[in-house]
């Protein structure tokens, strides 16, 4: 029977593992568990302690896999140094760009990212939150809280049939995309990676990013890389329509975010961020007072259901592969290491 190790406290094992998952667990490895005290320190309000990094050798000594998540440390080179070192890492959660060195996968070492499970979260917050601000909620509810009733200065607009610009094709954008199929939306894409052929099995058209930038709703989805660094300028900030809307859920530093808040200030536009740069931010009141202007904290991909299922999604993956080698979706492909999220 091979061997798991998994890397994380028992409070984040509460998180992202299912009682089903654990029972699959037991039944198919030699799980060995990290305890309390394999802590670091004491957690803080919602967030579970993390893993003592001087912990690890002990925990993976003799693992053919490693099971890990948020709180994991960095998992050195060193110990797959020998040639004996773990075969597979299965990360309960996203990127996995700061928990190994890529050196491990040239190696042989097969890794899986619950990304893909957690890009439906992030899906269903980009349209929730195309809806909310599109239906003009925020502005209504305050209207109401504020002793008013109906309002004749604005209305609210309908997304079907709307053109919506979406950057970047990562698997969050997949899910969105997905999620708007019943909409009938013009949905168009600026992925410099996109093939025509892929855009064709997604139902979208690949575009220029000026052009997507021209929509009624733009959702951002891009990987935090150099190249995305600051792509959306204030000058094409500026060449967004008139009440465009604007969902940011992936990097913070992709866009100028003053740039943005600007034009949000003054009505021309609607945004909801759910990323920031810095994290977390800083506001002054004018800005938390903005109804037309959307602020969550970093949770898009951050739901019960979703973190629960996030060891069962890569578990399901990692047997297919022990037991004749497919990847699933999951599997993290080296090839794609450098535009990963």
């Amino acid at each position: 029977m091979p061997r798991l190790a998994a890397l994380f406290t028992p409070e984040r094992a509460d998180d992202v593992v299912d009682p089903q998952t654990r029972r699959l667990l037991e039944d198919r490895f030699e799980v060995v568990w990290a305890g309390a005290e394999h802590a670091a320190g004491p957690g803080s309000p919602g967030k579970p302690p993390a893993l003592d990094p001087a912990a690890l050798p002990g925990l993976v000594a003799g693992a053919d896999v490693l099971l890990t998540s948020w709180g994991t440390p960095h998992l050195p080179k060193g110990l797959w140094s020998d040639g004996s070192g773990p075969n597979v890492v299965a990360h309960a959660a996203g990127s996995v760009k700061n928990l190994i060195d890529p050196v491990i996968l040239e190696q042989g070492v097969a890794v899986f990212s619950a990304g893909p499970r957690i890009a439906w979260s992030v899906g269903e917050y980009c349209l929730a939150a195309m809806l909310t601000l599109a239906r003009r909620l925020p502005r209504f509810d305050q209207a109401i809280r504020q002793g008013g009733w109906k309002q004749t200065a604005f209305r609210g607009h309908e997304l079907a049939g709307a053109k919506v610009g979406i950057i970047g094709a990562s698997s969050t954008a997949r899910a969105l995309i997905t999620l708007l199929t019943p909409f009938g939306c013009d949905l168009a894409v600026y992925d410099p990676y996109l093939t025509a052929e892929r855009a064709d099995q997604l139902g979208v058209r690949t575009t220029t990013l000026e052009d997507t930038l021209q929509s009624t709703f733009v959702s951002i989805h891009v990987p935090n890389v150099p190249e995305t660094k600051g792509m959306i300028t204030r000058k094409l900030i500026e060449q967004l329509p008139d009440e465009a809307i604007l969902i940011n859920s992936s990097r913070g530093p992709a866009i100028d975010q003053q740039a943005l808040l600007d034009h949000v200030l003054d009505g021309r536009l609607y945004a909801a961020l759910d990323v920031y740069d810095p994290e977390p931010p800083t506001f002054d009141a004018t800005i938390l007072e903005a109804s037309n202007l959307l602020l969550s904290p970093h949770i898009a991909g951050d739901t019960a259901e979703g973190h629960l299922a996030l060891a069962g999604y890569v578990l399901a993956d990692v047997l297919k592969w022990l037991e004749d080698g497919s990847r699933g979706p999951s599997f993290v492909d080296p090839a794609s290491w450098s535009i990963a999220a």
